[in-house]
């Protein structure tokens, strides 16, 4: 009795490392701002040429699904799996419902349009597979999804669904 008794404490511990190694669910994160969905491949052939590229057409969609509570962006950082990151530099406010896209290119940063820019006219996401990572200006985490194009995109469309 008592070896099957560790060897499920073993299991589980196990099986709780590996849920905290990766990228974990949104439902993990005791957070209101959360990934919405995300075109990662931009339609078209990739051009990261700022004056006629398509970067503009790769977005993050980011919603605050508190009913409450507005979110102010300010200092929250998205990055991806290779390190490469983007801090909102300054007060952008999600009332409660509430979504931003945030865009690759150059461009007006918007709270009427729900967008912000990157300012950066490279690819941020990758075409086959990417880990999202969504940061507080706290430094805790509050989201991050992993995806593949063969895992997550049946339709093959470019665009991932995460919260709906």
């Amino acid at each position: 009795m008592r070896i099957r008794t560790s060897a499920a404490a073993v299991a589980a511990v196990g099986a709780l490392a590996l849920t905290a190694a990766g990228p974990a669910n949104a439902a993990e994160y005791a957070s209101a701002v959360k990934i919405k969905g995300i075109q990662y491949d931009a339609p078209g052939r990739d051009s990261n040429s700022c004056t006629s590229g398509n970067t503009k057409a790769e977005y993050l969609t980011l919603k605050n699904y508190s009913r409450t509570a507005t979110v102010n962006l300010k200092g929250y950082k998205v990055k991806d799996a290779a390190g490469n990151t983007f801090t909102f530099p300054a007060n952008h406010y999600l009332e409660p419902g509430d979504y931003v896209k945030l865009r690759g290119g150059r461009g007006s940063d918007s709270d009427r349009n729900n967008v912000v820019y990157r300012q950066n006219c490279n690819f941020m996401w990758n075409n086959d597979k990417d880990t999202i990572y969504v940061i507080k200006s706290s430094g805790s985490r509050a989201d991050a999804h992993a995806y593949t194009k063969s895992a997550n995109d049946s339709d093959g469309n470019g665009y991932i669904n995460y919260h709906g």
